[in-house]
């Protein structure tokens, strides 16, 4: 069964941060002795509205077996209206860092599209994260564009948006991450090719670790019955 396919195990707890079905989080508390960390899941879907956090659950609910406080942010996902998605993952985040039943020390966690949406959050001022994980991240997002990743899901995402917008909105044009930054990309990757996760590292800071896996392909990073997931775990592990 396909990470995408498989059942999401509910969540301990469903908590809005806005008034659309959208704007919530799901947490879900650690196994075990507890670390002293939320590792706050964005996941991917190339900002489309087909894909929601439903696939990011089995992921999610690995972390916590790992003894990670969990919090598997949504976001509205309108194609043309980067502004309101923006405006979402800052304020998820900020919902999740001020929720009194989570550890202060943040991790972002994103997957492809969620890895552009966590490395840029991780640049905005009004954000403090110990550190960010992207999987197989769009964090380039002109090459994405360049690149027609997705069908176009980049400029699906933008819009009619000027060129000053989507630099703004483009990691790989932001310079040094004021956060740790790791990168994870599969070299048998055909969604998102490690080419877009070479080109955030050569633009932001040739220091960033990236780690390129031999064999593994897009999916694998977020799939819990994969080999691959222990890389995962350890990025994030490696931050704290």
């Amino acid at each position: 069964m396909s990470v995408l396919t498989a059942p999401s195990p509910p969540p301990d707890r469903t908590i809005a941060y806005g008034a659309s079905p959208d704007q919530v989080y799901d947490v879900r508390r650690p196994v075990g002795a507890a670390r002293r960390a939320t590792v706050v899941v964005i996941h991917g879907g190339f900002w489309r509205p087909a894909y929601d956090r439903t696939h990011a659950g089995q992921q999610s609910k690995a972390l916590a077996t790992h003894s990670f406080h969990v919090a598997t942010i949504e976001y509205r996902r309108v194609p043309g209206d980067w502004p309101a998605m923006a405006a979402d993952v800052l304020a998820a985040i900020s919902a999740v860092a001020a929720d009194p039943e989570l550890p202060d020390d943040i991790v972002l966690l994103g997957h492809s599209a969620g890895g552009h949406l966590a490395t840029w959050a991780a640049y905005q001022p009004e954000i403090a994260v110990t550190g960010v994980v992207s999987l197989a991240g769009c964090v380039d997002l002109h090459l994405t564009r360049d690149l027609h990743l997705g069908d176009g899901a980049a400029d699906a995402l933008m819009g009619s948006a000027p060129e000053a917008v989507w630099r703004a909105a483009d990691p790989a044009m932001l310079g040094r991450p004021p956060a740790q930054v790791r990168l994870i990309h599969g070299a048998a990757d055909d969604r998102v090719p490690v080419e877009v996760s070479e080109s955030y590292q050569a633009a932001a800071d040739a220091a960033i670790p990236l780690q390129v896996l031999a064999g593994c392909g897009h999916y694998e990073l977020i799939d819990p019955a994969t080999p691959q997931f222990a890389h995962t775990v350890a990025a994030v592990e490696a931050l704290l």
